[in-house]
């Protein structure tokens, strides 16, 4: 595969983006950024009081890091920064960076593939009914012991999802050349078949 090969995934919250993206990062030897990690590191500094602005003008790899990341707060937070077009615009030259790193790289996402890396040669979007991935959500957060309703798991979900699609800054949307992956009936195996075999059409094609 050729050098500097760049996979654009994007999609809403919990739709599997992130599992799909490491399994075809590892399939084809390719780097792995989870940008969504850049903004809940931003999202963690300014529930530390900090400027959202300045944490993104500062972020440093470590940064990714961080325990908690993961946590609902976090989640809601980084939404919160992710709409703030300064923040957004000081994140790009890394993304930007990453993506064209030789060897090949993966990005999963909101705007990798309309805004970040409009030029890669694969793009998918990877997307699920609100309901199945606020389940996942729910159920990946009692294994870890927390305590949040369904209903409120459903609840953050569903306005996350307003607010990355309604936003002014890289509204939440398939590339118009995305091939759109919908994981809601699939198993995670034919999730990650499935992109695996959109990658390689494109890569036949280039």
């Amino acid at each position: 595969m050729s050098q500097g090969f760049t996979v654009a995934i994007d999609g809403p919250a919990a739709a599997g983006k992130g599992t799909i993206s490491k399994a075809v990062a590892a399939h084809f030897g390719f780097a792995h950024l989870d940008t969504g990690l850049l903004y809940r590191a931003v999202g963690a500094k300014m529930i530390g009081g900090m400027d959202p602005l300045e944490a993104a003008q500062n972020l440093m790899p470590q940064d990714l890091e961080a325990d908690g990341l993961r946590s609902s707060a976090v989640a809601r937070a980084a939404s919160e920064v992710a709409v703030i077009g300064a923040v957004r615009a000081a994140l790009v030259d890394f993304q930007r960076a990453f993506g064209a790193r030789a060897g090949g790289a993966v990005l999963d996402g909101r705007d990798i593939g309309t805004v970040i890396c409009p030029d890669a040669q694969a793009k998918l979007f990877v997307t699920a009914s609100a309901d199945v991935r606020a389940r996942r959500r729910h159920d990946e957060m009692r294994a870890n012991g927390t305590g949040e309703s369904f209903a409120q798991i459903l609840a953050d979900v569903q306005a996350r999802d307003a607010r990355d699609m309604e936003r002014v800054e890289a509204p939440l949307r398939p590339a118009p050349d995305a091939t759109v992956i919908d994981t809601s009936d699939l198993s995670i195996e034919r999730a990650v078949a499935a992109a695996i075999n959109a990658i390689e059409t494109k890569r036949r094609a280039s």
